[in-house]
């Protein structure tokens, strides 16, 4: 799934294969990278219901 965000978001499927182990690892890497992030937490249901994709950005708190 290829995600283009402009504005709005396309959501467009992939034409070329995909190597699921080293999809696996990239996902791996990235959770990696996030635990490193000190204050980061996940929210909780509910909490953004309200929010815009631009207010969640905006928010300097969660970086």
């Amino acid at each position: 799934m290829i995600v283009e965000v402009d504005d709005g978001i396309i959501l467009k499927p992939v034409k070329r294969k995909i190597d699921p182990e080293k999809l696996r690892e990239a996902f791996k890497r990235h959770v990696e990278s996030l635990n490193k992030i000190q204050g980061r937490r996940e929210p909780k249901p509910g909490e953004l219901a309200k929010s815009s994709l631009e207010e969640e950005f905006d928010d300097k708190s969660i970086y």
